[in-house]
Order: structure tokens, then sequence, then C-alpha cells
């Protein structure tokens, strides 16, 4: 018989579940006050779907044995966007949804071998029409995002970095490439890999220019001015503009850093707009706790025909930064049922009923005991509260 849980899983102790459910139960609060629904999309999907399109590698897909291409969800987005365009297309934009639960990826172990990565995520998708603004959903999707910190209490304690960038942007700037480089260019790119650029055939005063924008970052304002300088008078930039000029004051003011990345992608390729990762400091590193962005064209690859945007939230990542104590509240206390080895156990559990009745936490001894006192000390070793003896 197997004594440890297989690579990659985890058994959480009942405080860490405690803290899970609370943070959830969190989040779930502003998720509904900004008119947001749940849904649960299914742990199970078909890998066509998995893959959104091939923006997600396969080899991060946790694959089940079945009849048919089946795997474990990686995430959320792709699952809720299918279903958005299919069992609840009739429903009027924008649609606004909310879910929590596991997911699970694939990763390679030191040895080699996949290893099972499970976490437990919480987020949100805006789908909107295709005609509605880009910046007020945009702005909307980063409020709602602030309004989350707010209420879990994270501010500047923790040192928030909100990255952003935009995957559009970055399209634009590697249209200068040469097609042939231009794949080659972007991961060097968004992999900060200086020494894979300077491998590039590439003219020199490209590379040079391509070596700046891979340093380019910081400060939205003067990093936009560095990408008109590059790119010229720019709709895109403009719409970009437009929310960072709303959003900055509202960062600032809960002690959130904007941190604007031309290169900057998350992990999945999903996205096709703005996109973006909440990071703070914990005790020893930094420590990722969202991400997300806009992916209108994995709508438009499930049939739809309208905007896609959304985040996640790692809920573990946040109880470990925020610590147990800030996110499992203390439980009710409990009192212990006991009795004497000659009082019938009928009597005890109509006891506890009693309790229950009155909202008392409750739970029964399942032996007699000497003496009250023997109970009393049974009560201590079980963190119990209080002692209901009967004798």
């Amino acid at each position: 018989m197997a004594l440890q849980p297989a690579a990659g899983a985890r058994d959480l102790n009942p405080r860490e579940v405690d803290g899970n459910r609370w943070l959830c139960d969190q989040l779930a609060e502003v998720y509904r006050l900004w008119g947001y629904a749940e849904v649960s999309p299914p742990l199970v999907e078909r890998l066509e779907t998995l893959e959104a399109g091939g923006g997600i590698n396969d080899r991060e897909l946790v694959r089940l044995a079945a009849d048919e291409p089946l795997g474990l969800r990686p995430e959320m987005t792709a699952s809720i966007a299918r279903a958005a365009c299919t069992r609840l297309a009739s429903r009027p934009r924008p649609l606004r949804l909310w879910s929590s639960g596991t997911v699970f990826r694939s990763a390679p172990s030191d040895s080699g071998q996949p290893r099972l990565e499970e976490r437990l995520q919480s987020g949100v998708e805006l789908l909107a029409a295709a005609d509605q603004s880009v910046s007020a959903a945009d702005v909307e999707l980063l409020g709602l995002l602030l309004a989350c910190l707010r209420r879990l209490g994270i501010g500047a304690a923790q040192q928030p970095t909100l990255l952003l960038g935009h995957h559009a942007v970055l399209t634009a700037l590697l249209d200068q490439v040469p097609a042939s480089q231009r794949l080659a260019t972007r991961q060097a790119l968004i992999s900060y890999d200086p020494l894979a650029l300077a491998s590039l055939e590439l003219p020199a005063h490209q590379r040079q220019g391509l070596q700046q924008l891979m340093r380019l970052r910081g400060e939205p304002e003067k990093v936009l001015y560095q990408l008109e300088q590059q790119l010229g008078p720019s709709q895109l930039l403009d719409q970009l503009a437009d929310t960072l000029k709303v959003m900055a004051p509202l960062a600032a003011a809960q002690g959130v850093r904007l941190q604007l990345d031309p290169s900057f992608q998350p992990h999945f390729d999903l996205y096709d707009g703005l996109v973006l990762k909440l990071v703070c400091q914990g005790p020893e590193a930094p420590v990722a706790i969202a991400s997300g962005g806009r992916y209108d064209a994995l709508v438009t690859r499930f049939g739809g025909a309208a905007a896609g945007l959304g985040f996640g939230f790692d809920v573990e990542a946040i109880r470990e930064l925020l610590g147990t104590e800030a996110t499992a509240p203390q439980r009710a206390a409990t009192t212990l049922v006991a009795y004497g080895d000659a009082t019938p156990l009928a009597d005890a559990l109509a006891a506890q009923e009693e309790l229950h009745a009155e909202g008392v936490r409750a739970e029964l001894l399942h032996q007699g005991c000497a003496s009250e006192a023997e109970a009393q000390a049974i009560a201590a070793e079980r963190g119990c509260a209080s002692v209901r003896w009967l004798d």
C-alpha cells in the first residue's frame, strides 16, 4: 500500500483547507458584487479544447486513458470560453462569469519524468460584445483585480507589482523584423535571453533596437512614449494609454506599482491583447499570485462573435504569501460531550443534538470517563474549549 501521494500532489491539513476556503469565499463575494455569476467548468475536457488552438503546449497537459483524447484542465479559461460560445451563446453580452477549482499541469521532474502539479485557482471571465469599448472592458477587469486585492488585504506591505504587456503591441514591434526571424526573436524577447537575441542574423541597427526593447520596462507613461517613437501614432497605443490613465491613480492609492513591459507574455499563449501578471514580495522571493489577459481570438475559435478577457488567482500562493493565520480565521470553539461509564451512549448523543440545535459546535467522546476531571484533560488534549459532562 502506497503511503505517499502521487508526485506533485499534496495532502492539505485542516488549517490549509480552511485558509483556501476563506480566500475563495472572499474573492467570490467581490465577484458577485461586480455582477459575476458562478459557473463550474468540467474537470475533464477533450484535448482539443484544452490545447486552446495551440495556446497551451500539449506536453503540459495531464492526459487520461480513455476511448477519446481527454485530459485534466490546466486552467479554466478555455472551458468557460467554449461554454460561453455554445450553451451560453444566447445570453446578452457582456457576460460575466467566475469559477474556482483545482487545475492540473504536467511538468518534468528532476529525473526528466512527467510530474503532476495541482493548484487551486479562482478567477473571472468577461465575455463582451465585439463592438463594445476595448478600454472599458480592460478597465473593468483591472478594477476588479484591484478590488480583490483590497478585500484580501494585499497592499503596500506585500509590495505588489502589476506587470502589464500587450500581445498586439509586441506583434507590431516584431513586424519590423524579417519574417524568417520573428519567431526566434519573439522567443528571445519574452524569455529575456540576450544571448539568443545576439545570435540572430539581423542587421546591427535592428539588433541594437531589439536589445533596447528587451530592457524597456517600468513606469507606463515613459514606456508608452518610447513605444510611440518606434511605432508612430497608433490606435492600439491610444487604447492602452486610455486604460492606464484610468488605472494608474487607482493602483497608486492601493500601493500597487504598475509596470509596463512590452516584451512580457504570460506562461500560456492564449492572449492577443492586454496581458497581466500580479507579483508580490514573499518572505524569501517574489510570488506570482494572478495572471490573465484578453483572448478575443480564442473566443473566435469556439465560434463566438464576442471579445473575451479574464484573470485567475493562484489561491494557494496567496495563502502562503499572507500566512495561514491571516487567511484561516479560528474555527468556532468546540464542546466535548463526555460521560461517565454508567451513562447510556444514547443520552450523550441526545445531549450533543441539543447543543447542535443551539448552534454550538459539539463532538462526541466515544468511551466513558472515570471522572469529569479526566474528561477535561481529554478536552484540552483535543483542543476543545469546554466539556458537557453527563453522569
